[in-house]
């Protein structure tokens, strides 16, 4: 296990818990419950953010952590769990299969988780400038 093996599972156990959240079905099993739009800033600032940054962290400062496999598993999941929360929340049922390295990425480039979730996952879908005929 690595150093980063507890901060991973504590990021797990809760990316589970935010993602079970959606799976709650109202009393008469009709439909999932969805959260409001707000929400989603909130699950890429408090998890996936976290969850990509702890990624960066290892892999810079000159010293190259290594993550197990199940390690590595886990950050991954944690990190696809909170996008589909933050996909659910703009009314778009994902199923988030990103590496935390493509994410890291495009954190590392644009700064912003937001803009890193969003291209990601395409949601919300960017609008298109039209141009004159």
């Amino acid at each position: 296990m690595s150093r980063y093996g507890p901060r991973i599972a504590a990021l797990a156990r809760r990316a589970e818990r935010d993602r079970a959240a959606f799976d709650d079905r109202a009393p008469d099993g009709s439909t999932d419950t969805v959260p409001a739009h707000d929400d989603a800033e909130i699950y890429l600032r408090e998890g996936a953010g976290p969850a990509i940054w702890l990624y960066v962290e290892a892999r810079t400062g000159g010293r190259m952590v290594p993550f197990t496999r199940p390690e590595l598993a886990a950050l991954e999941d944690a990190m696809n769990r909170w996008l589909e929360c933050y996909a659910r929340c703009h009314g778009v049922a994902l199923e988030a299969e990103f590496t935390v390295r493509e994410a890291a990425e495009l954190l590392l480039e644009t700064r912003n988780v937001v803009d890193t979730a969003q291209l990601l996952t395409r949601v919300p879908e960017r609008y298109r400038r039209s141009t004159p005929d």
